[in-house]
């Protein structure tokens, strides 16, 4: 393996010495579903019936993978080793250095009403309501989406953190207070370097890490007030997540405030047929949807393209220790309908844009739920399992056959990052009823 694909590694693990992820980079210039920095609306799609985008995602690991349980390798070159002088973590007692909390929710407070594209072709608006008194709180920490042109993030929130906010955190107000730091993450200008061969030895792989601690310690200290809450992320936030819990809740027993933490977009560790043992020691998967205390995780591919050799997700280099899948919206993992909530145009500029929603139909909300036409299971691939996604194309119905989401680098869907661009918006829905059955478990027990 050679020093650049080390570096892309590391990257991805965001460099903890506790719990390391496969963060991810999200791709090599990409961006999440609705998050883009380019692309931030999308563009309508052409074309009649159907969705475009291929089967996979970007970017690779080569034969040494990492989990969100491993320690990271140092790069061969150095590269990404970080400025020798520690940085602080930010003050979250600044209302400024939050995209969404109470009495500053501006980026969460958004339009994300959804039209609701059924077999026939015919629509139904969905109108989005807020939850006016909600019991419970959602902690959330988002993909690597900065554009900004040095090799960590500043705290000063762009376009691109404001559109992932939208498409992956503001719906869970239908459930939660809500609440997502701005942190210094690594950015995708780095990445892009790294992949141009021309690595930036200034990241700090440690900053975002500690930027997302000290936001929790200050939410625990001043907003908690012994509410319960669950822990959201994906990818490079999934990872920074990861090592919070490790220090923090991997403990016995755990906390009673922590319903559940939903990691999308990052391989968490297990044995085979276990639900804890790998990367926690105490805090196990979900087993059913009022389990407290208890880990969603999944990465999602194409049912005929499931991850590759060098797959970024759904893999393990320990082979005591596979990735673990769990369906958020099916407890034992099998077949369900997935209740999707999905950019009308696409992922970005990093997917193909989707064509029509159904012909001759015009959606003119920013979001589109499409009830049957979705499905997944977790499956086990060669060292880990992940979610295979199934499109219900129908060629008799006047609705899409397909959907965008895939990773695309130079015209061509890149399968060792799967449907990575998506991973939460395939089962929003889902996730919103897991978190509403875990609060009502905890009123219940307490």
């Amino acid at each position: 393996m050679n020093a650049r694909s080390i570096w892309i590694a590391g990257l991805l693990l965001v460099g903890s010495v506790a719990c390391d992820d496969d963060d991810t980079a999200e791709n090599s210039g990409a961006s999440e579903q609705g998050d883009a920095g380019h692309d931030h609306d999308g563009d309508e799609g052409h074309g009649g019936k159907g969705g475009h985008g291929g089967n996979g995602g970007t970017g690779g690991r080569g034969d040494d993978k990492k989990d969100a349980g491993s320690p990271t390798d140092p790069s061969e070159d150095d590269a990404g080793a970080g400025p020798t002088e520690p940085v602080a973590a930010a003050d979250y007692g600044k209302a400024e250095n939050w995209l969404c909390r109470p009495g500053h929710n501006e980026l969460c407070e958004v339009d994300i009403d959804t039209t609701i594209v059924k077999a026939d072709g015919s629509t139904e608006a969905e109108a989005y309501e807020p939850k006016a008194d909600p019991e419970i709180d959602c902690f959330y920490v988002y993909p690597t989406v900065s554009l900004d042109t040095t090799p960590n993030s500043d705290l000063n929130p762009g376009p691109e953190e404001a559109s992932v906010v939208r498409a992956q955190f503001a719906r869970f107000g239908a459930q939660c207070r809500l609440f997502a730091p701005i942190y210094r993450q690594v950015t995708l200008t780095a990445l892009r370097a790294n992949l141009a061969g021309t690595p930036n030895t200034a990241v700090d792989r440690e900053l975002g890490p500690k930027d997302v601690a000290a936001a929790f310690k200050h939410y625990l200290d001043n907003d908690n007030n012994g509410r319960a809450f669950v822990l959201i992320g994906h990818s490079q936030g999934s990872g920074v997540l990861a090592q919070l819990i490790k220090r923090e809740l991997d403990k016995d027993p755990v906390d009673k405030r922590f319903l559940a933490a939903y990691l999308a977009g990052t391989n968490i560790l297990v044995p085979k047929d276990k639900v804890v043992g790998g990367t926690y020691t105490h805090v196990p998967l979900c087993e059913k949807p009022e389990q407290l205390g208890c880990i969603e995780t999944w990465s999602s591919f194409r049912e005929n393209s499931p991850p590759p050799d060098n797959s970024l997700f759904g893999s393990s280099s320990d082979p005591a220790l596979v990735a673990a899948c769990t369906n958020p919206a099916k407890a034992d993992g099998s077949s369900a309908e997935l209740h999707a909530y999905l950019s009308k145009s696409g992922p970005g500029s990093s997917s193909t844009p989707m064509g029509e929603w159904a012909t001759d139909v015009e959606v003119d909300t920013f979001f589109v739920s499409a009830p049957g036409l979705i499905s997944g299971e977790c499956k086990f691939g060669k060292t880990g399992e992940y979610l295979s996604i199934k499109v219900n194309a129908d060629e008799n119905d006047p609705r899409a056959d397909d959907i965008s989401g895939d990773v695309v680098s130079n015209g061509t869907p890149s399968a060792e990052w799967g449907l990575h661009l998506i991973d939460i918006p395939l089962v929003m829905g889902d996730l919103l009823k897991l978190t509403a059955a875990k609060a009502d478990a905890h009123a219940a027990a307490e």
